[in-house]
């Protein structure tokens, strides 16, 4: 290929060649810390399935994971590796969801769980469980719906012929506050005992959890993983200023759509599962962004931090405390709360404000 027909490659970006015609850029930083983010998830993982109220050798633990013979399959093949998996599922869901809805939004404030996408998913989920819907294998669905009629209504009070940031993440912090009464009002109208697993189930919690859990957000995630892989492409256009991406061909309006619908899915499911475990889909995608200095919001660095998140603040709630055992979402918000102020104060959502 001669030097006039050569494509340009951007700095930091490495050309990786597929087959004879087949090519696609890569970024060399992203790159190193996804597969950096993947020894840690290991590791984490490992040192979640060793620890507990009895240790746990990693060799036993990689016997029990291979389906070897192994005096601790009660321990960890019952007890903790369930529930790691959906701690896992649900961690790569709510990262997903934040760098959707962040990248939409050019807002770093708008997380599903800001914006009243979790909220009018918990709503929905504990009015169910009011009404005696308590299996955990029905919840993520009806979540889901909850999540979604949350993002429609804020999508059509937020467009003014076109979405304005700014817009769009005041005025769904006020669907979530009105959301929140909501939910409140059917604990005060339910029977006592569902009330108080509702309560408990809206700190975002992994107690009890198992595969019975795992498998509707896992067929989800399975699922939409061709949508995801589209996503990550048209992030990039989406970066784009609306004039340049127009000029390019691209339907901003259906992208958006797109990406808002894909992030509030996946954000509604995580909560059905596990409760609105808060500020995971702040955190991963800011946290990602810094660490690979890339144009976008990347989704797999993301998707591996909210797992990160999510598995180590559930170790922590089970060992800090023990024998008593705290929800997952009172560790993550003791950390994403003062991230959130600290955002605030930098007045970064002040700054990005602008139509998206």
């Amino acid at each position: 290929m001669s030097a006039t027909t050569a494509p340009v490659r951007p700095a930091g970006y490495s050309l990786v060649r597929v087959g004879t015609r087949g090519r696609f850029l890569l970024h060399r930083r992203a790159t190193v810390v996804a597969a950096s983010l993947v020894v840690l998830l290991a590791v984490v993982c490992v040192a979640y399935l060793c620890v507990g109220e009895s240790f746990v050798a990693p060799s036993e633990v990689l016997n029990v994971i291979l389906g070897r013979p192994s005096p601790d399959e009660l321990v960890v093949g019952t007890l903790r590796l369930p529930r790691m998996v959906v701690g896992l599922l649900v961690g790569l869901a709510f990262g997903i969801a934040g760098a959707l809805i962040q990248t939409v939004a050019r807002n770093p404030l708008a997380s599903p769980d800001i914006i009243g996408i979790s909220q009018g998913a918990s709503a929905l989920t504990v009015g169910a469980m009011t009404f005696g819907i308590t299996s955990y294998t029905v919840l993520p669905y009806l979540s889901v719906i909850g999540g979604v009629a949350a993002a429609a209504l804020v999508y059509a009070f937020a467009w003014r012929g076109g979405l304005h940031a700014t817009r769009f993440v005041l005025i769904g912090i006020g669907f979530a506050i009105a959301l929140r009464s909501v939910t409140t009002l059917f604990l005060t109208k339910g029977d006592y005992l569902v009330a108080q697993q509702a309560q408990i189930w809206m700190t975002g919690s992994l107690n009890g959890r198992g595969y019975d859990e795992a498998a509707p957000i896992g067929w989800t995630l399975l699922i939409l993983l061709p949508a995801v892989l589209w996503a990550a492409r048209a992030q990039r256009s989406v970066s784009m200023d609306d004039d340049t991406a127009t000029a390019l061909g691209v339907r901003l309006g259906r992208v958006r759509l797109g990406l808002v619908a894909l992030g509030v899915i996946l954000a509604s499911v995580a909560t059905g599962t596990a409760g609105p475990v808060d500020f995971v889909a702040l955190l991963a995608p800011q946290i990602a962004r810094r660490m690979t200095r890339t144009a976008q919001i990347p989704l797999l660095c993301s998707a591996l931090l909210g797992a990160v998140i999510v598995v180590f603040a559930d170790l922590l709630a089970r060992r800090l405390f023990s024998p008593t055992e705290l929800p997952v979402g009172v560790l993550t918000a003791a950390v994403g709360a003062p991230y959130l102020i600290w955002l605030i104060i930098r007045g970064h959502g002040g700054r990005s404000g602008g139509n998206a």
